[in-house]
């Protein structure tokens, strides 16, 4: 795992500005992508667990997001330069660099994980680890929601991205890696394209089974 994560963190890093300045305000323009995170952050609170991971963070716009929305959310990126540039744009929160399959979050400890776009460099078969690992630090009750490009091909679909090699899904199987790591995937929104890449724009919710009180 480390060789093609490696070599996405060195890509992020020289993007870090360019990056930021093209993404830090998108989701204002993007009305179903918003709307999912809202729906999240209201589960998440109703768990009364407001504690959140905001893995693949990027540059700390959607971690600032989950506190506008009345969670307590800590950023964690691969990339040192966008950890760096989280920190200064948002020095109230909490950044941190490390890697999905390792996080530094206790067992159990969250109500919620966000995965926005943050799998998609992710080889399909490595896949199931990073969703394991999210399982992990997710108490009773939690919710993941996972943003992704889909694709209506049977498998996995490589391609350029513009930062590094990426994926795009079948809807259908990924719920059935969510659903294989324990998870029950209970919601989905899958919209046009919004970029011109072309693939189609997936986001689905699943909730670790059990009582947030338990």
């Amino acid at each position: 795992m480390t060789e093609h994560q490696d070599e996405t963190r060195v890509a992020y890093d020289g993007v870090v500005e360019l990056y930021a300045s093209m993404f830090a305000d998108r989701l204002e323009t993007r009305p179903f992508a918003r709307a999912m995170l809202t729906a999240f952050a209201e589960l998440v609170r109703g768990t009364e667990n407001r504690r959140t991971a905001d893995v693949g963070c990027g540059p700390g716009h959607l971690t600032a997001m989950l506190r506008d929305l009345g969670l307590d959310p800590s950023g964690f990126d691969l990339s040192a330069g966008m950890v760096g540039h989280a920190r200064r744009a948002h020095p109230s929160l909490r950044f941190e660099q490390a890697r999905m399959e390792s996080l530094p979050v206790e067992d159990r400890s969250l109500g919620g994980v966000l995965s926005h776009y943050s799998m998609i460099h992710t080889p399909p078969g490595e896949l199931p680890a990073l969703l394991a690992e999210q399982v992990r630090v997710l108490a009773p009750g939690g919710l993941l929601l996972v943003s992704f490009f889909a694709t209506d091909a049977p498998e996995p679909v490589p391609f350029d991205h513009k930062v590094a090699p990426a994926y795009s899904w079948p809807v259908d199987r990924f719920a059935g890696l969510l659903a294989g790591a324990g998870l029950d995937p209970f919601a989905r929104l899958v919209h046009d394209p919004a970029s011109e890449r072309g693939f189609l724009e997936a986001h689905l919710l699943a909730r670790l089974p059990g009582s947030p009180a338990a």
